[in-house]
């Protein structure tokens, strides 16, 4: 629909009427206040005081609610970043704790590898150095798979040692792997004695992950919590003073005892001739029952 002309609108007319009467108000105002500064600049500056004084509490008002507008925005674009800055900084702290988790396991993992190494420099006639790969937890029969096996020259009935202490012995070989039976397994019987004094004892797994310990002599308990026991000799396949466990707990004539060799805390372990070659022969195998 066409707007109304203002010749054919009265209320258009009135408006143009009005618009000119405030153009020619807005010129007399201005020549009025050209001639008074012109004439009286003193007056002058008090009629701009005063219009200063009406338009400033308005012009500041408008300031405030334009600064307000704006720290809204500004707050709100700060608040999100901050939380932008916080999620960044989680990740940042999970990933440096898992670098620094798998850091320290890399540095164990290097000590327990030059321990086995140095061992080896030591044990002139060492067969093969293995990683073990795995361990029983969970059944009351004690094994471990090392990698190693016939291909390295390990065979049924050598000794299995770590810079730790004794391990077990070896039962299966394969060409690659072979299975170790563990010290605290109930079928691995060692000869041992007490570091402490020298007095022969008899080390036996539990099946549990822990050695009963019992003396020679019946009658009298020689065990104090912390003593060492370690390999004897006797009988010809572990090599002598070979560390094997530590007292924990007396029970009565006996004392129970931790392998200082546990295959959950360690990586590495090297394979041994006999400490007699004709002690091999003579070891019977382990019974696949529980």
């Amino acid at each position: 629909m066409a707007t109304a002309r203002p010749g054919w609108s009265r209320r258009a007319q009135y408006g143009l009427f009005f618009s000119f009467l405030a153009v020619i108000a807005g010129i007399i105002i201005g020549l009025i206040l050209l001639g008074l500064s012109l004439v009286s600049p003193q007056t002058f500056q008090t009629v701009r005081g005063t219009a200063l004084d009406v338009t400033g509490p308005v012009a500041g008002a408008l300031h405030e609610v334009t600064e307000t507008t704006k720290g809204v925005f500004s707050g709100a674009g700060n608040y999100w970043d901050a939380a932008r800055q916080n999620a960044d900084l989680k990740r940042q702290n999970k990933a440096m704790l898992q670098r620094m988790v798998e850091a320290r396991a890399i540095f164990m993992e290097n000590q327990q590898l030059k321990a086995t190494l140095q061992l080896r420099e030591h044990e002139r006639s060492t067969i093969a150095v293995g990683r073990i790969v795995g361990s029983s937890f969970s059944s009351p029969r004690r094994f471990a798979i090392l990698s190693v096996g016939t291909r390295d020259g390990v065979a049924v009935g050598m000794p299995v040692r770590s810079a730790d202490g004794l391990v077990g012995r070896i039962i299966d070989a394969g060409t690659l792997a072979s299975r170790v039976l563990l010290v605290s397994d109930r079928a691995n019987i060692v000869p041992s004695r007490l570091l402490r004094n020298g007095i022969p004892v008899i080390a036996q797994g539990r099946g549990d992950g822990t050695i009963d310990v019992r003396p020679l002599e019946v009658g009298r308990n020689p065990f104090k919590r912390g003593d060492i026991i370690v390999s004897s000799g006797t009988g010809g396949l572990y090599p002598p003073s070979v560390p094997i466990a530590h007292v924990v707990k007396l029970q009565g004539d006996d004392a129970i005892a931790l392998p200082l060799a546990d295959p959950a805390a360690i990586s590495f372990a090297i394979v041994e001739p006999p400490f007699e070659p004709a002690a091999m022969a003579s070891q019977p195998a382990a019974a696949e029952g529980p």
